[in-house]
C-alpha cells in the first residue's frame, strides 16, 4: 500500500515538476501574456496557472492509474503516447512565450491536442480512471489550441 502511495506522489510530482521547468524557461508567462493583443473568450492571466496545477495533478495520476492497472493489455503505446504529449506541453510555452514563436507552438498545440485524444482512447482499455483524468485535459487543450492561434493572429 505504502509502495503504490509513493508510485502515486511520483507520478504527480513529477509531472508537476515538468510543468515547472517548461514555464521556468518559458520566461514571465504573465508579463508577456499581458502584452499580447487577446482573442475573444481570453483568460485573466492569473488563473491559468492554477487551472495548470490541477491538470498536472491529473496527468500524473492518469499515468499512475496507467502504471498501476492489472490490464493484460500491452501498456507500451500508452507510455509513448504519454510521453509524446509531456513532451509537446514542455515545448509549447518555451517556444510560445519564451522564443515567440506563436506560429510554431500553435500546430504544436494542434499536435498535442491529438495526442490526446490518441491518448485517451489507449488509456480507456487499459484504466477507465486514466482515460477520465484526460478529459479536462483535453477541454483545456482544445480552448489553449483555439487560444494559441488567435494570440499567432493577433500578435
Amino acid at each position: 500500500m505504502l509502495n503504490r502511495f509513493f508510485k502515486l506522489l511520483a507520478c504527480i510530482v513529477g509531472v508537476e515538476l515538468i510543468g515547472s521547468v517548461s514555464g521556468f524557461f518559458a520566461g514571465d508567462i504573465p508579463a508577456i501574456y499581458a502584452q499580447l493583443d487577446k482573442p475573444f473568450l481570453a483568460p485573466p492571466g492569473n488563473i491559468v496557472g492554477i487551472i495548470w496545477t490541477v491538470l498536472y495533478a491529473l496527468i500524473g495520476l492518469a499515468l499512475f492509474l496507467v502504471i498501476d492497472s492489472k490490464s493484460a493489455k500491452k501498456k507500451t503505446l500508452a507510455y509513448v503516447l504519454f510521453g509524446v504529449q509531456l513532451v509537446l506541453n514542455f515545448i509549447w510555452g518555451i517556444l510560445f512565450f519564451g522564443g515567440s514563436y506563436f506560429w510554431i507552438a500553435s500546430f504544436i498545440s494542434l499536435f498535442l491536442l491529438l495526442t490526446i485524444i490518441f491518448s485517451i482512447r489507449e488509456f480507456r482499455s487499459i484504466s477507465k480512471g486514466a482515460a477520465i483524468c484526460f478529459i479536462p485535459y483535453l477541454i483545456w487543450i482544445a480552448y489553449a489550441t483555439y487560444l494559441s492561434f488567435g494570440l499567432a493572429i493577433l500578435n
